[in-house]
């Protein structure tokens, strides 16, 4: 069955898992069946807005949310991938995928250019308005080229429905659009096909992404 995007949906409850410091991290997320689905494509960059079109599958199990992050981002880029080859190149475990470091050389290898993709820290606990621009910045820079953001995020956020997303241990996620100018990003999430896909601000984002990282263009 497709997923309605932005369906309105509590989040399914991440799996428990130390969270180690920095920009590293296990990937934690619920265990959710595959599905896939297509989103519908929205190009108004004059309007300050863009969505592109994710073929969605949700992760085979709780581990697997970097290299499905990764899966959903390439698949705007018409690339289907198999998550389990991608998971083989990241290094994944059962304690998840350590670093966006791991996720961007892969995204790079399958977009086939080696600087399509880079890796941006947010070292700080919390992110402040400088590292906020430069998250909104390339969001923009990103989708507009036709490529998804993947970010490594950690703790609990809310969307712009007012739902909580809560990932304690640490997951990945993939950021497939924008409006507002920048201002609210979409986000395609592999945890549950339920939530397959909500939206959330770009402050909310880039707090959200503090002590870690994101792939970007």
């Amino acid at each position: 069955m497709a997923t309605t995007l932005l369906r309105k949906t509590v989040l399914t409850a991440a799996g428990i898992a130390a969270t180690a410091g920095g920009i590293a991290g296990p990937a934690i997320a619920a265990h959710a069946a595959p599905t896939g689905t297509t989103a519908m494509v929205t190009d108004r960059k004059n309007h300050g807005e863009r969505e592109l079109d994710v073929r969605y599958e949700a992760q085979p199990n709780f581990y697997f949310c970097g290299p499905a992050a990764a899966r959903n981002a390439l698949s705007v880029q018409g690339k289907n991938i198999d998550v389990h080859a991608m998971a083989r190149e990241m290094g994944t475990t059962e304690a998840g995928t350590d670093s966006i470091n791991d996720i961007t050389p892969v995204l790079n290898k399958q977009t086939g250019t080696k600087d399509a993709y880079k890796s941006v820290e947010i070292s700080t606990p919390k992110a402040d308005d400088k590292q906020t621009d430069t998250l909104r910045a390339d969001v923009i820079k990103t989708v507009d080229a036709g490529r998804a953001v993947v970010a490594n995020i950690a703790g609990t956020a809310t969307d712009t429905d007012g739902t909580t997303h809560s990932f304690e241990g640490g997951h990945y996620i993939s950021v497939t659009g924008y409006r507002d100018n920048g201002d609210t990003v979409t986000i395609a999430d592999s945890a549950d096909p339920n939530t397959a896909t909500y939206r959330m601000s770009i402050d909310n984002l880039a707090d959200w992404i503090a002590t870690r990282g994101y792939s970007t263009s």
